[in-house]
């Protein structure tokens, strides 16, 4: 996966943002005190730019709703419409909101309430701002769009012209989608609808032979583009129709423009691509009715909702300590270790909370542990399967280890990070002046490859972390038999 084009100086520009509630309009948290499967759960939109993600059914779309039901403009019934049949639960329903609206109160958040009672939806003095809504029926090709069908009549005759597309629209879809439109044009339809015309070479052609995600990102950005400052983008599903990179690049648009022109935007996915753009903070995940903030991959969610394939599950707190996890595990379980899945779930106590609920859970069918990091304020308890790594710092508990063993490794070492032999005194040295210099230990393997000649941070660490499994044998042998106990079990 490529790395997001966005600054991470700009992400903590606009976390900083929110933190000051520098906003005309935003909303801020919204409590869940009973709604779908959720009860007394709470979501804080840290950042302007918030992705919803979980399993299917979860609950996504509920939350999605449950921001847009906060404004005027959203009816709750779009999202929440009560059936004759089945849904007497919706009873009692009641949701919470903290917004920011300078116009109704200059310095504090503003409290308002959306409940179900008496088979309808109450909101009193609702908050009102601009909503655009778009739904999974954006991607439904123009062909099968019934307000289209007069255009395929050999009768019809159109009228209006053929406009070129805004540049700035332009722009921003060339971005994303990573082709030129700036020939296409747009033209009305109708009293309140429009129609597009793309173009290759000197040949037009219709909407109706547009691919699906071509056209409905057009029609997003040309939307969000006209939309006023301080609005909110509600989006289900934003990878539907796009390739991953597209989507990536979305989510980055929808980064630019929050900083450009203050507007949020919520969105559910099921897409790591949408998330590599975003901050932790920017993370929420909907499972078993519990709202989690911080960034899972799918794969990690899927294990956390209780979904795993191998007969042992292992949740750890970062992706540097699944590495280090997952290379004892490989170096020391043989066959076994086809039957293992480590995830990192965002945090230490996240990891002991996942693991804890999968053992409590007669439903799971997987064996669960969790290993902690050594600088953890979680408590180690080996009897209950939660086991801490050792040393402090974790990235640089290695990083030390195996330059108290360089003089007899540096060769073994050198060759690993993919340099010649003889470039094993260049190797010393740069790690020399990286171990004198370096200030933030996440950063560390980095460095070391940037300063040995490029080579990859991946490649750097994963070198590392096979010597430091070579010169500490009793603490790998011990992790690999608690492992291989479950396994067998």
């Amino acid at each position: 996966m490529s790395y997001s084009e966005i600054r991470e100086s700009t992400k903590v520009q606009l976390l900083d943002k929110v933190r000051r509630h520098d906003y005309g309009r935003y909303l801020f948290k919204a409590s869940l005190l009973r709604l779908r499967g959720f009860s007394g759960e709470d979501i804080i939109f840290d950042f302007p730019v918030t992705a919803l993600i979980g399993p299917n059914g979860s609950g996504k779309s509920a939350v999605l709703g449950a921001a847009g039901c906060a404004y005027k403009p959203v009816k709750p019934g779009t999202f929440f419409p009560k059936s004759a049949v089945g849904d007497e639960s919706m009873a009692g329903w009641r949701i919470e909101y903290e917004l920011i609206d300078k116009k109704s109160s200059p310095r504090q958040l503003i409290k308002r309430t959306s409940n179900f009672r008496q088979a309808k939806w109450v909101r009193g003095d609702v908050a009102d701002r601009d909503v655009l809504y778009f739904g999974i029926e954006r991607t439904v090709p123009a062909g099968e769009k019934t307000r289209y069908r007069a255009l395929k009549r050999s009768t019809y005759h159109h009228k209006p012209p053929l406009k070129p597309m805004d540049k700035d629209v332009a722009d921003q879809v060339e971005h994303i989608l990573g082709k030129s439109v700036a020939d296409y044009r747009v033209t009305q339809y109708g009293s309140d609808d429009t129609f597009l015309v793309g173009r290759t070479g000197k040949n037009n052609y219709s909407e109706f032979h547009f691919g699906a995600g071509e056209s409905s990102i057009i029609r997003m950005i040309a939307r969000i583009e006209k939309a006023p400052e301080n609005s909110l983008i509600l989006i289900e599903e934003i990878e539907n129709g796009l390739h991953p990179v597209a989507t990536r690049r979305m989510v980055e648009y929808l980064i630019d423009v929050a900083e450009r022109r203050s507007i949020q935007t919520i969105f559910t996915t099921h897409s790591d691509y949408a998330l590599s753009p975003l901050p932790n903070e920017a993370i929420w995940a909907s499972v078993d009715g519990r709202l989690r903030q911080g960034k899972l991959s799918v794969e990690a969610l899927r294990a956390v909702s209780g979904r795993v394939d191998k007969k042992l599950a292992i949740f750890v707190e970062d992706e540097f300590a699944k590495a280090w996890v997952d290379a004892i595990l490989r170096e020391t379980l043989g066959h076994d270790y086809d039957q293992v899945e480590v995830h990192a779930v965002h945090g230490d106590g996240n990891a002991v909370a996942t693991h804890h609920g999968h053992v409590s859970n007669p439903a799971v069918t997987f064996r669960s542990l969790c290993v902690i990091d050594g600088d953890s304020r979680q408590q180690e308890d080996r009897d209950a399967g939660v086991i801490r790594l050792p040393g402090a710092q974790p990235e640089l508990s290695v990083f030390k280890s195996v330059c108290d063993r360089l003089g007899e490794d540096l060769a073994v070492l050198t060759v690993s990070c993919q340099r010649a032999p003889e470039a094993q005194e260049m190797v010393r040295q740069s790690i020399e002046v990286v171990s004198r210099t370096n200030r933030d230990p996440h950063l560390i393997f980095n460095q070391v490859g940037i300063k040995i000649g490029f080579v990859s941070e991946t490649i750097v660490r994963g070198a590392f972390l096979a010597l430091w499994i070579r010169s500490n044998q009793a603490y790998c042998q011990d992790l690999a038999a608690r492992a291989r106990r479950f396994i067998e079990s």
